[in-house]
């Protein structure tokens, strides 16, 4: 690749050897996350991986795709960029569990104004840590130049993984019945929907020294708070699959409880929760304040500190507490299932 490099492209604003100097720089990261399966590394048109399926009865595979929003300008904004990564993987990986599948590959997009090859190492360092996280391997990736389209200091990020679970196996809500519990796991925050409202709330745009500032009940500035990564709940949900029957995951995304919870419903039913027993962590309580927002609005565009929610039976909801707790996850008995529709908050 040495000799790769075209004049007249450089000058239109593309710099080719800025390319390659990003994949030298990010190998070192995307190495975390390959395994056995992987076959051959960076560089090639596709990325190879060996699907085992032993033991496996009729296997599936499940994708998924997604992005980051608008919570890349606060990445920007802070110039932090080796966390935001997480927040891409998370919003796939997430997704393909609640089918049921375990993720295997991992494969991102990037769009850049201008190709700095550090920075795009940054961005994939939390790519791959992501990965780790969700134990699958991240087998390639594009990082696409885009002079004249985006500012030179601007990105998007985007990704898409491919899962693997038995067609039996695949969550079937069929025999969801009233009286079986909602179970929370605990978000790490914002994660990654709704940036287009918190960015008006606190009007980030037009006074970005705000996320430098801290407000009453929270317990870091509000940039860094906003910034968390998004928690990637693979291992753990998997880890109660394993053990016992889980008949619904719902990933709490844009729309909230209000969109997202009866994704995973049969109907008939509703999921009955006490908003009283929602663990809301104090910066939802700061959004809603200073920007006025009702209540029905926050939990319909919010997760409101629960990133996802499972549903099991009665007589199992004990043990999938403690298996969620083993694997680190502080989860707690949400809510129930009661005959109706939709999600009722009383």
């Amino acid at each position: 690749m040495e000799k790769s490099y075209s004049a007249s492209y450089a000058a239109a604003g593309v710099d080719i050897t800025a390319g390659y100097r990003s994949v030298e720089l990010m190998k070192q990261y995307v190495a975390r996350t390959m395994t056995e399966n992987c076959i051959g590394g960076l560089g090639g048109f596709g990325g190879l991986f060996e699907l085992d399926c032993t033991g496996m009865e009729h296997p599936v595979l499940i994708s998924g795709t997604d992005g980051v929003g608008t919570k890349l300008r606060i990445a920007m904004l802070l110039d932090k960029h080796d966390t935001i990564g997480i927040d891409c993987v998370a919003m796939c990986v997430n997704d393909v569990i609640c089918a049921g599948a375990k993720p295997l590959v991992f494969l991102d997009y990037i769009a850049c104004g201008k190709n700095i090859p550090e920075k795009i190492a940054e961005i994939v360092k939390g790519v791959a840590e992501g990965c780790v996280q969700a134990g699958c391997s991240l087998v390639g990736g594009e990082t696409a130049e885009h002079p004249g389209m985006l500012p030179e200091d601007e990105y998007v990020l985007a990704g898409f993984t491919v899962g693997v679970g038995a067609k039996a196996q695949s969550l079937d809500n069929s025999t969801l019945q009233p009286g079986d519990v909602i179970i929370a796991l605990p978000s790490t925050g914002v994660h990654s929907n709704g940036f287009s409202l918190v960015r008006k709330i606190f009007d980030i745009d037009n006074n970005p020294d705000v996320l430098k500032m801290s407000f009453d009940g929270m317990k870091m500035p509000l940039g860094e708070a906003l910034l968390a990564p998004a928690k990637i709940y693979v291992k753990p949900v998997l880890a109660v699959m394993d053990e016992i029957t889980v008949k619904g995951v719902s990933h709490i995304t844009g729309g909230g409880f209000y969109e997202n919870i009866p994704r995973s419903l049969k109907k008939g039913c509703a999921a009955r929760i006490a908003k009283a027993d929602v663990r809301t962590p104090a910066l939802f309580d700061v959004m809603q304040r200073e920007g006025g927002i009702s209540e029905h609005d926050m939990f319909n565009t919010f997760n409101m500190g629960v990133g996802m929610v499972l549903t099991v039976a009665p007589e199992d909801a004990d043990k999938a507490i403690a298996i969620l707790k083993a694997h680190g996850e502080d989860a707690y008995r949400l809510g129930t299932i009661v005959e109706g529709d939709g999600v009722e908050l009383v």
